[in-house]
């Protein structure tokens, strides 16, 4: 069991009758107005402030992950609106719900490659030679490779590690992920991309951002990816052509001839 000091405390935040402090930062006098909706974010969870190109790299990343068409987030979200259209935060909620180590939320097990890489006694290329070795053979998929669309490579993830390489932000994190993805080739005798999740694990650790913490950035701009497809679904009504669709693509198979 974790040690549990004998008084709890919270550095995030306080308040007085007139004003509230974030991480000792007067809100009304230090941060509206004066912070981007990115460097407030980086402020609230790692508390310092992001550099200019740390906020630049982060906004990137942000920007790339709210939105990819008609995922199983976005459907959730949609399904679950227009069966209840008086609770716009089950909706919100539901295609959260999607984002996990399948989709969207795969930089965090491609981050724990990368840990892994950089901790490693061994040098960068033997450690990643090894991990790309133990997945072939254990048929796992690798978290950050690979995409059934977007091919040879992830146009995302290309601009994402441009963008570090332009802002002064590629690091150690960056050159762990494409010693690896180097590896990964050379063990499966292919080209697999880096896939988008897999740049940004990267992009954000080379920022200082926790591994245990990365997928918090895709549901903060997933969250506003959801709420478009809700608005959209306000005036264009998707759940009939959805229902339709998903019937028609999933027919029934048993026999009810004799009734």
């Amino acid at each position: 069991m974790a040690f549990m000091p004998e008084k709890q405390t919270t550095s995030i935040a306080t308040h007085t009758n007139d004003d509230i402090f974030i991480r000792d930062k007067s809100l009304c006098g230090d941060l509206i107005g004066k912070l981007s909706f990115t460097q407030m974010a980086f402020f609230q969870i790692t508390g310092r402030m992001a550099s200019e190109a740390e906020t630049a790299m982060v906004d990137a990343c942000l920007v790339t992950l709210m939105e990819h068409g008609l995922t199983p987030s976005a459907l959730s979200s949609r399904l679950i609106y227009s069966s209840a259209p008086e609770a716009m935060q089950a909706a919100v909620a539901a295609g959260i719900m999607g984002v996990g180590s399948t989709f969207a939320g795969t930089m965090e097990g491609c981050a724990i490659l990368i840990e892994r890489i950089l901790n490693s006694d061994a040098d960068m290329e033997t450690e990643a030679a090894a991990v790309a070795a133990e997945f072939r053979a254990n048929k796992r998929p690798l978290p950050g490779f690979g995409h059934h669309m977007h091919k040879p490579d992830d146009p995302r993830s290309i601009r994402l590690l441009a963008i570090a390489q332009e802002v002064g932000v590629r690091g150690q994190w960056i050159t762990a992920l494409t010693t690896l993805s180097a590896a990964i080739d050379e063990t499966y005798g292919k080209h697999i991309t880096i896939n988008a999740t897999g740049a940004i694990a990267a992009c954000l650790g080379d920022c200082g951002i926790p591994a245990e913490i990365m997928r918090g950035f895709a549901l903060i701009t997933r969250c506003a990816g959801l709420v478009g497809h809700i608005h959209e679904e306000q005036h264009k009504p998707a759940l009939r052509a959805i229902w339709e669709s998903a019937e028609a693509a999933v027919p029934y198979d048993g026999d009810i001839s004799g009734h």
